[in-house]
């Protein structure tokens, strides 16, 4: 069965068929824009790398189109990704969510989200920060940063873990070598790319 394009980002291994098919103009506009300005670009902010996590977690089972499409709307429901804020939800934050059309009405995603946000909360406390706390376990396996995520956060399976951490620039070969993305991210420092 051939691989649909708005699932390229997803699928371990194809990362290059992504460059190559919005190279091609087969992806919609909302594609290009992040594969030109978001994927595999290192992140610094706790709220941006919490949103990537939990963009990562409510594509699980569904097209990244669709993740796309409602990624702004996300930013709105909860609160820019604010940790405190996410981490002081209530029941009826939960029932507001779950009445939400502009997201993922999941409800075990959403409480995930909530969990995942008050986990987060105790490594800023323990490491100063989110990305303090990936650079600090900075380099993994693919294998070992998943054993990781499944003993800290909820939610995170090996496809999650691995396109988390594409995405954010701790794990090589988002871009193919020779996409001119590449090049952009690689002034930028990607974790990937440092020396240990």
């Amino acid at each position: 069965m051939t691989e649909q394009p708005e699932t390229l980002p997803q699928q371990q291994g194809q990362q290059h068929s992504y460059c190559l098919a919005v190279q091609s103009g087969k992806l919609d506009a909302l594609h290009v824009h992040y594969h030109d300005t978001e994927y595999g670009f290192p992140l610094s902010e706790d709220n941006l790398l919490f949103e990537r996590l939990v963009l990562e977690i409510n594509q699980a089972g569904l097209s990244w189109s669709t993740i796309l499409k409602k990624k702004d709307h996300f930013r709105v429901a909860f609160d820019g990704f604010d940790l405190q804020q996410v981490a002081s939800y209530t029941t009826e934050d939960i029932e507001r969510l779950m009445q939400d059309a502009g997201i993922i009405r999941n409800r075990l995603k959403i409480e995930a989200t909530i969990e995942n946000a008050r986990r987060l909360l105790v490594l800023k406390e323990q490491h100063g920060s989110f990305r303090s706390w990936l650079d600090q376990h900075h380099p993994r396996t693919k294998a070992d940063w998943v054993k990781l995520f499944r003993q800290t956060f909820r939610f995170v399976g090996g496809e999650i873990v691995g396109e988390f951490l594409l995405s954010t620039g701790y794990l090589p070969e988002a871009h193919h070598p020779d996409c001119p993305v590449q090049e952009t991210i690689l002034q930028l420092s990607p974790p990937w790319s440092r020396r240990p």
